[in-house]
């Protein structure tokens, strides 16, 4: 409970700043395509490092390993405040905190997700997963909101918040006492072939094998989404105050998600749940380049967003119930590789297509996108070969 605490602060900072990013860059250079830039530079780490970092994290310490990622995140998000109360930023020295608060956002992610099981009991994993998906979707409620709220006193204000929720994570973490993974002999280091052993146990599972990539496409497309809707609300006249309101809608649609994700798991089919929602995602979608005013936007995408905790859970549940703890961190890894991988390309083009069509039209053809990746959901193979009566609970863990 301390460190979901922890993490509930920290992740709220992480939403503040996520809003405050965009908005820094649009505010200093107009410039859509540059805004994509900063968050292209954020997220590129989950391609870059996923995978490599997944091994590593199999054998490092992980407790060890969040503290330091949490002290040095807190330094790279300090040191935009500091040059905005300076008079000193640079558009590259956001590029370099953005690519930096990225890089240890993925090796603590790693090392927290694969640390969970060792933290409540088997039992209590789906709940924990359930719990996660809440404070996350909690956090869109208050964070991104918040950091409009801040961003309009003053441009310093969302960076410093980050960094302080970083220093309050980084003390929780001292008084947890568990131990965050079973003992294990120390062996030499063999980073191709334990890579390469995550890889395979991700291919060998069919469903996971369709899931990451339908993943990775759903994870592009919303990427880009959200850089599209800032861009969309300026258009339509938005203050950076009503812009984070907009986004509240979507950690409020969130957060109802995670309360009805331990029943939805239980009660529906996990290919029922996937398919369903990757077409629903499409109609959201369809219809956000429709609507004309702020309000409508954040209803229509705080609707769509309670799938999406519903759709983690179950997928998540299943990661955790197939993967002994050896291989945690680099099954993860070897999915986050693709899934998050794409989120990068996803910002990047959702910054040009906005600056050369413009929001309403790059909506329009992120519809179509998200059509062609319902479809694949539909027909992959690793879906259909799901018994349509499954649950996640009745998959067995092998080894």
């Amino acid at each position: 409970m301390l460190l979901w605490g922890s993490q509930v602060v920290s992740t709220v900072g992480s939403r503040v700043t996520s809003i405050a990013f965009p908005l820094l860059i649009l505010a200093v250079t107009h410039s859509p395509a540059k805004a994509g830039v900063v968050g292209f530079a954020q997220t590129l780490p989950f391609l870059l490092l996923y995978l490599p970092a997944g091994a590593f994290i199999d054998r490092w310490d992980r407790k060890r390993t969040m503290l330091a990622c949490d002290a040095d995140r807190a330094l790279a998000l300090g040191s935009i405040a500091v040059a905005i109360a300076l008079g000193a930023l640079s558009t590259a020295q956001v590029v370099v905190a953005a690519l930096i608060e990225g890089s240890l956002f993925v090796l603590f992610d790693l090392a927290e997700g694969a640390a969970l099981p060792q933290l409540v009991t088997e039992e209590q994993v789906p709940a924990a997963v359930a719990q996660n998906q809440a404070k996350t979707q909690g956090a869109d409620v208050a964070g991104r909101p918040l950091g409009g709220v801040l961003f309009s006193i003053a441009w310093l204000l969302p960076f410093l918040a980050d960094a302080v929720s970083y220093l309050v994570s980084f003390v929780a973490l001292l008084f947890i006492r568990q131990p965050f993974q079973q003992p294990r002999a120390r062996q030499p280091a063999r980073v191709r072939a334990e890579i390469a052993e995550g890889l395979l146990r991700v291919w060998h599972q069919p469903f996971l094998r369709a899931a990451v990539g339908v993943i990775g496409g759903i994870n592009l497309i919303f990427s880009a989404l959200t850089l599209v809707l800032i861009v969309r609300a300026k258009e339509l006249g938005a203050s950076p105050a009503l812009i984070g309101a907009m986004f509240a809608f979507v950690g409020a649609g969130g957060l109802l998600g995670s309360f009805v994700a331990p029943w939805a798991r239980r009660s529906f089919a996990t290919r029922r749940v996937v398919v369903t929602a990757a077409w629903l995602w499409v109609v959201q979608i369809g219809v956000l380049a429709l609507l004309p005013n702020v309000l409508s936007l954040g209803v229509v995408s705080g609707a769509g967003s309670v799938a999406s905790p519903i759709f983690n859970v179950v997928v998540n549940s299943h990661v955790y119930q197939v993967t002994p703890d050896r291989l945690l961190g680099r099954v993860r890894s070897a999915a986050r590789l693709v899934t998050w991988g794409s989120i990068p390309l996803g910002t990047l083009v959702g910054g040009f297509l906005a600056s050369a069509f413009g929001a309403q039209a790059t909506l329009l053809i992120l519809t179509g996108v998200m059509s062609a990746v319902a479809a694949a959901a539909t027909l992959a193979r690793g879906m259909r070969q799901l018994p349509h009566h499954a649950r996640p609970g009745n998959i067995q863990a092998t080894n």
